[in-house]
């Protein structure tokens, strides 16, 4: 069975046409000849060709290759991956070689050599699949982040804490300062640090997320620098870590109180001396990355009970950004919820939906444990589960013991208990013994009450 593949030859020496066509005719499809160099334009505007066989001479008496640099430069403004082998005689090959050097694949002599001919056609339209793959891959990668960066978009709002925060972000973005995003679940942390890697220089390069909390401790080295075949019992083959598919670009690790306290000294590692070295290597390679960590913890508490190093902390926390909880960010749970109102009614099709004035207050009202994560899912729900055109306070399925109580309900000592020792916990960056101390109770007293509450 024929190649599909496509070629065209230019020249204007027809029997060199006839030759060409009828030795190719063999093993390829289809094959297009053009005798003036003038048609290539249009032909190259109707269709697209694998590989084109370019002459470098076309004019009598002309033997500067002028012709064929011209006619090179032309096809690589239509098609930059154009594969294109020049057809040259003897005297011609350091005028080939010079094409060469300004975009054209390959040459080759006259007269033919015919299974060299073949050889060089064959592996040019092996160059061409992988160029198409490449930019194929690459397409596919920037719909990919673009649709990622849909999906995290950063929402201003119109809280002044929001304001500080987005200000902060243009700022730090144009550094490559590290970053240390302090927030609870579902505050949007990643989101502000996509923001971060959008707006900073290495904004074209890759953006790699690494949740290290889902880490297993035995394969944290592998996932993290990598490892070489046969290091380990399952290391069947090379493996590239995270910190080297973030070379040149941003990495973000989620989760990094998670860290077990003897990995930290190996991350410590890598972050000064700016190079990992894979599990089963002799030699490290040298990285250059923005980093950006995140988590929902105190580090300052870890580190008074010896569970995170000193050392680690100040090396991630040139910058904290410190993201409110969404209880605390005013009209922005309704901007919020605008936003993500419009994001779902356009993917499930209902456009015509909105909320009613009671929902818009249920949704001031409630305290959103589950902050900005929690506020998308239910919006989410209440467009798939709406049915009519309407979003009433029913539809939103919210829990009743998380809607905000008035401030004359009567509280439960227990309430108020747990309320204190929050507030004194957040007051001392969630050192136990400071926090003790504020409230006028013994250390080991204020761990029970906060076993108790689930402050853990």
């Amino acid at each position: 069975m024929k190649n599909q593949n496509k070629i065209l030859i230019v020249d204007d020496d027809k029997q060199v046409l006839k030759t060409l066509e009828f030795l190719l005719e063999t093993e390829y499809k289809f094959i297009k000849t053009i005798d003036n160099p003038n048609l290539l334009p249009s032909e190259l505007r109707t269709d697209t060709y694998d590989v084109i066989l370019l002459d470098m001479n076309f004019s009598k008496g002309q033997n500067t290759g002028n012709e064929g640099f011209y006619w090179l430069n032309r096809i690589l403004k239509t098609d930059k991956d154009a594969i294109i082998i020049l057809i040259t005689a003897y005297g011609d090959v350091e005028l080939a070689v010079r094409a060469i050097r300004e975009g054209a694949t390959d040459f080759v002599l006259k007269p033919f050599d015919n299974d060299k001919l073949l050889a060089t056609i064959h592996t040019a339209i092996s160059l061409r699949k992988s160029k198409n793959k490449i930019n194929k891959l690459s397409q596919t990668q920037q719909t990919l982040t673009r649709d990622i960066e849909k999906q995290h978009s950063i929402i201003k709002g119109s809280s002044i804490i929001m304001e500080k925060i987005h200000n902060s972000v243009k700022k730090v973005a144009k550094t490559d300062a590290n970053v240390l995003i302090l927030g609870e679940n579902g505050t949007g942390k990643e989101v502000i640090a996509r923001e971060i890697h959008r707006l900073s220089s290495r904004s074209n390069e890759a953006f790699i997320h690494v949740d290290l909390g889902a880490i297993s401790p035995n394969l944290f080295e592998s996932e993290l620098f990598g490892h070489k075949a046969g290091s380990f019992t399952d290391a069947k083959k090379n493996r590239t870590g995270r910190f080297e598919i973030a070379n040149d670009g941003t990495l973000f690790l989620d989760e990094i109180a998670n860290i077990p306290l003897p990995l930290q000294a190996k991350l410590l590692s890598v972050l000064q001396n700016k190079e990992v070295l894979p599990v089963g290597a002799n030699k490290s390679n040298p990285i250059d990355i923005r980093l950006i960590s995140a988590t929902n913890k105190s580090i300052r508490h870890l580190i008074s009970e010896d569970l995170f190093r000193e050392d680690l902390y100040y090396r991630i926390n040139t910058i904290i950004l410190e993201i409110p909880p969404l209880r605390d960010r005013g009209e922005d749970k309704i901007i919020l919820s605008d936003h993500f109102l419009k994001i779902f009614s356009e993917k499930y099709n209902k456009p015509s939906l909105k909320f009613s004035k009671n929902t818009y207050d249920q949704l001031m009202n409630y305290n959103w444990p589950g902050n900005v994560r929690e506020l998308q899912h239910t919006i989410e729900k209440a467009v798939i589960m709406c049915e009519s055109r309407v979003i009433t306070p029913n539809d939103l399925l919210l829990k009743s013991g998380e809607l905000a109580t008035d401030e004359k309900t009567p509280l439960k000592l227990e309430e108020i208990e747990k309320k204190a020792i929050i507030r004194a916990l957040d007051n001392n960056d969630w050192v136990l013994t400071f926090a003790a101390k504020e409230l006028g109770i013994a250390r080991q007293t204020m761990y029970n009450k906060m076993k108790k509450y689930g402050l853990q």
